[in-house]
């Protein structure tokens, strides 16, 4: 028997203690999740810093999906990037042959919590308040900076599928991933 299909996480209802506006941007991050999950649990590790045609590696999607998401709810609490999260912005990209791909799946499911959590906290009244994004501080507001999360994660883990699918056709072409 077929393994039943889930719905999408936004067709399962209403995310507990998420204020409504913020309800798509949980449902992205969520599914989001599941797809990383679901798609990269047998990715083997040897492959995490490929680069077929030139593209950004799976290594890096998982890197960028983690940092992006810390550096746009640290803007959207009108923080600036701690030294940490420079450094991480910095190492973006750069393999490192010393973690695995479930360890970057862990850190991405890791950072997800986080931005729910922070979801959970964010009161509805402040989502059209200015915030800066960046040393430049370039204006956005807190409304701004959540949906462009959301929306920037789910350009990144379709962009890592398709790259860690061509991957694995090239190493077993009958792949019917």
């Amino acid at each position: 028997m077929e393994k039943e299909k889930k719905l999408e996480v936004w067709l399962r209802g209403p995310l507990p203690n998420v204020p409504a506006p913020l309800q798509p941007v949980a449902h992205a991050l969520f599914q989001a999740q599941e797809e990383v999950s679901q798609h990269l649990t047998q990715f083997p590790d040897h492959l995490l810093w490929e680069k077929p045609a030139g593209v950004a590696s799976v290594g890096f999607h998982l890197q960028h999906l983690t940092g992006v998401l810390d550096r746009l709810f640290t803007y959207a609490r009108a923080q600036t990037l701690s030294p940490e999260a420079m450094a991480y912005l910095q190492a973006e990209g750069k393999p490192q042959t010393e973690i695995s791909v479930q360890e970057l799946v862990q850190a991405f499911r890791d950072q997800v919590g986080k931005a729910v959590n922070q979801l959970k906290n964010t009161d509805p009244g402040t989502l059209y308040e200015t915030r800066g994004v960046g040393r430049a501080q370039v204006p956005s507001t807190v409304a701004g900076l959540l949906f462009h999360a959301a929306e920037h994660t789910q350009r990144h883990v379709g962009q890592l599928l398709v790259t860690s699918r061509v991957l694995l056709a090239e190493i077993i072409p009958e792949n019917k991933y």
